[in-house]
């Protein structure tokens, strides 16, 4: 029981620490395991707290949940210097307001594979997807 409650422990400060070193709250961040062959697969998902849209964040997969979360930490550790930043301008179906959502991808085709994640392709317009410049 010891060793079940310690995993659980790790796990809640993996998740702790990448909330912190991206700037959100447990509301606003997703962790979703899922069993993958012998594997562990952990999607993490963003909610947008203005127009409460969901996004994937990024797939990491790992032996266990524990191996998973300490891959995703070094993930959000590194992203900004591994992979470039896209906006993307987008509607959903039956609304009026264009809204824009930012993501960090290896090529515009990660980028609407992050928007999409989760939801039939046709709920929502995409009116531009722009690679930004370096900073």
């Amino acid at each position: 029981m010891e060793v079940n409650t310690n995993v659980h422990v790790e796990s809640a400060r993996i998740q702790k620490q990448i909330e912190d070193h991206l700037g959100m709250e447990g509301s606003q961040l997703l962790f979703d395991f899922r069993p993958m062959d012998d594997k562990m697969r952990l999607d993490l998902i963003t909610v947008n707290p203005r127009h409460h849209q969901s996004f994937l964040f990024h797939t990491e997969t790992g032996y266990d949940r524990i191996d998973a979360l300490r891959k995703m930490l070094d993930y959000v550790r590194q992203a900004r210097d591994q992979e470039s930043s896209f906006t993307i301008q987008w509607m959903a179906k039956g609304e009026r307001e264009l809204n824009t959502s930012y993501f960090r991808a290896t090529n515009m085709y990660d980028a609407l594979d992050k928007l999409y994640y989760g939801r039939d392709i046709n709920t929502i317009t995409v009116f531009s997807v722009v690679l930004n410049p370096v900073s």
